[in-house]
């Protein structure tokens, strides 16, 4: 198995430096962001890890990284940590998936309970999926049609957008696409472009969710 990784992504230099200390002290690899930005132009979704985020950073804030991960299909677990844990940012927080949510000054065990946690059930989905070679059988399986589905279902089209492309009916194209994901050994969409993209079939960046999460987040500063 790949080595496992926390990304630890928080404006402050100060905590940053003592969370990738408390980590590295157990024997965990952590990797350092100061913004949201840096971290998701950094995360690798072939990586068996999990993220450690700060809710309220300058320019992106840690729920709008966490939703900007979703739209790349990036299906890391998500532990956020922050002094502001008021109501309505832990449910929009853990509505769009974050396993835990820890508020500051953090209890250490509690910190390395959860982020153990996370990186268990990490490494069991990868254990589920198999490693590349298992990746590249998957693949090599799937019908030229099937592949001709396949790629654009990654890259954030319709199941219309798909048919008009292929001249097939949406109905055919929901067809394929259940058979996909059932070749792929995939339980959700996600789980299908985080494939795609350790495959090297599709770039994160260039995903038209990613593009267009980009374009509705840029005017906005988090509030959190």
């Amino acid at each position: 198995m790949k080595e496992q990784v926390v990304y630890v992504v928080d404006d402050d230099q100060g905590l940053l430096d003592s969370t990738v200390w408390l980590l590295e002290s157990v024997g965990l690899k952590a990797l350092p962001f100061t913004s949201g930005r840096a971290f998701l132009d950094a995360c690798d979704p072939s990586v068996a890890a999990c993220v450690l985020l700060d809710v309220r950073m300058p320019g992106m804030g840690g729920l709008n990284v966490q939703e900007e991960l979703r739209a790349r299909g990036i299906d890391l677990p998500v532990i956020f940590v922050s002094g502001h844990a008021d109501v309505p940012i832990v449910v929009r927080a853990f509505k769009s998936g974050a396993c835990d949510f820890i508020e500051k000054p953090c209890n250490e065990q509690l910190l390395l309970d959860s982020v153990q946690q996370a990186l268990r059930r990490q490494a069991e989905r990868h254990s589920r999926q198999g490693g590349p070679a298992a990746l590249r059988a998957r693949l090599d399986s799937l019908t030229p049609r099937e592949r001709d589905v396949l790629l654009p279902l990654v890259q954030g089209y319709t199941s219309r957008e798909i048919a008009e492309q292929l001249e097939i009916s949406v109905k055919t194209v929901d067809l394929y696409r259940a058979r996909v994901m059932k070749r792929m050994q995939a339980e959700r969409l996600a789980d299908l472009v985080g494939m795609a993209c350790a495959a090297g079939l599709v770039d994160p960046l260039d995903l038209r969710g990613s593009a267009g999460a980009q374009s509705a987040q840029a005017p906005q500063t988090q509030q959190a």
